[in-house]
């Protein structure tokens, strides 16, 4: 009786974690493409005006960001001003849950087919891949080693706090815009 009525707050916990994620993540897209050359390099790869788009099936969560060219993104919350370029969307909450909250890798819900990707595998692949260098920055070393495929080994402690101050500062103050607005 009481697992009856515990699951759909399990279920609305999980939705606005997802939620909240998603808008952390898009800001923090958004504000490591304008301080990281690494990511600059790997999105300058994306053609101008390029749309990637992350949800919840069906019409779930999401966060849309865009490449607005040089390599620098521009996070759109979850409305797309056009139809999306790359869509990577997680079958259900619960799947998604698992990757936003560390618990899984993306390759490995990718491989246990709880993802599906619409569009170009091989920008999926660099979305991955610029998504793994944001987790290396902003996470704990502990938690971005089981969120990531590779931890890189040339990312040394001064670095990381520093990209990650960066960040997390950029994402404050987008948040801050964001309510003035």
């Amino acid at each position: 009786m009481l697992a009856k009525r515990i699951q759909p707050m399990v279920f609305q916990a999980r939705r606005l974690y997802v939620e909240l994620m998603f808008q952390v993540m898009g800001r923090a897209l958004q504000a490591v493409s304008e301080i990281d050359a690494a990511v600059q390099k790997e999105a300058r790869a994306l053609p101008d005006g390029f749309l990637f788009e992350m949800m919840v099936m069906p019409d779930g969560s999401r966060l849309i960001v865009e490449h607005i060219g040089n390599g620098r993104f521009h996070y759109h919350g979850n409305t797309a001003p056009r139809p999306v370029d790359l869509s990577i969307q997680f079958k259900h909450i619960a799947h998604a849950f698992l990757v936003l909250s560390f618990q899984e890798k993306t390759s490995v819900a990718f491989a246990n087919d709880r993802m599906l990707v619409d569009g170009d595998i091989s920008y999926a692949i660099r979305m991955t891949r610029i998504l793994n260098r944001l987790e290396t920055f902003i996470l704990p070393k502990l938690v971005a080693e089981r969120a990531v495929k590779e931890y890189p080994s040339n990312l040394h402690l001064p670095e990381k706090l520093f990209s990650a101050a960066r960040i997390y500062l950029k994402v404050a103050s987008n948040f801050v815009e964001t309510v003035r607005a």
